[in-house]
């Protein structure tokens, strides 16, 4: 028989028992669907943290005060903080492959200016910071390399702070009050948006130092460091490493590199990945009982026309090959709908939550619907096997 000829006896026969194919094609479409939906959610959330990383450069590292150890007993995690100072940062900067670092303190606090007032996030760092975070200056200039110790009290507004301090004024040479200190305005930066869950434009920079006393801190909260392109992670974390632990005389801080972030984030969503695998696993599997059901079904209903097949002149190998195609026509079908549902359901949520980010793989796609189709071959094997076995004389007594 020729092969089109098979595979239209096969969807003919599916159709012919719509209720009962259809339920089985239902179990294998939910599995498939939620495959697809999930692993479209999972890439989509991969693929938005890493444009987050990205943002502020793809050459940093961070080095944060404090290093956990675990002493004595067991359980017992003890914190050994030591103030990360300004005079670590420079030292930092001085390092072999290291084009640029930023100190940084984080603060919230009132502003004043324009007649107005609100609270923002003060973000107290160094004149680097534009090009270690990729930032851009959108009017006037930014803070000034002053000895971190005594800066001037200069400010740069956020782009949503100088629209709503100042409402379309320029506001360059102004003074504002950023929790009750004096600063002038020397810039406004260019529009950033949420950066890792932080509104970059609503946010005030001032001096580290002024910060520093503003929030009364003895020493930083990180260390950010861009490092040359071409020098690995792991190298510069090392001599970071090295020199803070000859100041420190101990590694009382912490280095996490992108990399490692990202290593976190791909833990994650493996296991995110894992279970969704077995929740499809288990959709497919109440498909394929579906589809071993009704495969076995059929054939005892069919045990007559099994046997005209085979007074005919039909081999075991073509009724063989009709029935795994029907089993897997059935797999094949709910695939199909499965992938309809799974696109469907990933483009409604993204329209219900814009912010919720979705990526539809299509080489996921083609495996969860190869998947399918096999699941329903392998359920279909032995009502198929037993379809060839008959013997045609006693097939046709069925009748």
């Amino acid at each position: 028989m020729h092969p089109l000829a098979t595979f239209l006896f096969a969807l003919h026969a599916v159709a012919s028992h719509r209720l009962r194919s259809g339920l089985t094609v239902l179990g294998i479409a939910i599995g498939i669907g939620a495959v697809v939906l999930l692993t479209a959610i999972g890439a989509g959330v991969e693929r938005f943290v890493l444009q987050e990383f990205t943002q502020f450069g793809t050459n940093l590292l961070a080095v944060t005060p404090g290093k956990k150890s675990i002493l004595g007993v067991s359980g017992a995690v003890i914190g050994t903080v030591r103030p990360l100072t300004v005079e670590d940062e420079r030292a930092v900067a001085r390092l072999p492959g290291v084009l640029a670092t930023v100190p940084v303190v984080q603060g919230n606090a009132a502003v004043e200016g324009g007649g107005r007032q609100r609270r923002v996030t003060v973000l107290g760092v160094g004149a680097q910071a534009p090009e270690v975070w990729r930032f851009r200056v959108a009017a006037g200039r930014f803070l000034p390399d002053d000895d971190p110790r005594a800066p001037r009290p200069f400010v740069v507004l956020g782009s949503r702070v100088r629209q709503e301090l100042f409402a379309g004024r320029n506001p360059l040479g102004e003074v504002v009050r950023v929790g009750g200190m004096r600063f002038r305005v020397i810039g406004v930066m260019a529009p950033k948006g949420v950066v890792l869950g932080l509104d970059i434009d609503d946010a005030v920079y001032v001096p580290v130092g002024r910060a520093l006393a503003l929030f009364d801190r003895e020493g930083l909260m990180e260390v950010d460091v861009l490092y040359a392109p071409g020098l690995s992670a792991a190298r510069i974390a090392g001599r970071v490493e090295r020199l803070l632990a000859r100041r420190h005389g101990r590694v009382d801080f912490s280095i996490t590199t992108q990399e490692k972030m990202l290593d976190v984030l791909g833990g994650i969503l493996a296991k995110l990945t894992l279970a969704v695998s077995a929740l499809g696993a288990i959709s497919l599997m109440v498909g394929a009982v579906g589809v071993f059901t009704i495969m076995t079904i059929a054939v005892q209903d069919r045990t007559a026309e099994i046997g005209l097949l085979r007074a005919v002149g039909a081999g075991r190998g073509q009724v063989l090959r009709l029935f795994l195609a029907e089993a897997a026509s059935l797999a094949g079908v709910g695939g199909v709908a499965g992938l309809f549902l799974g696109w469907g359901g990933a483009f409604l949520l993204h329209m219900a939550v814009a912010a919720l980010p979705v990526a539809v793989s299509p080489a996921y796609s083609v495996a969860a619907l190869g998947l399918a189709v096999a699941v329903g071959l392998v359920a279909g094997v032995l009502p198929a096997l037993r379809a060839a076995s008959l013997d045609p004389v006693e097939a046709l007594r069925g009748e």
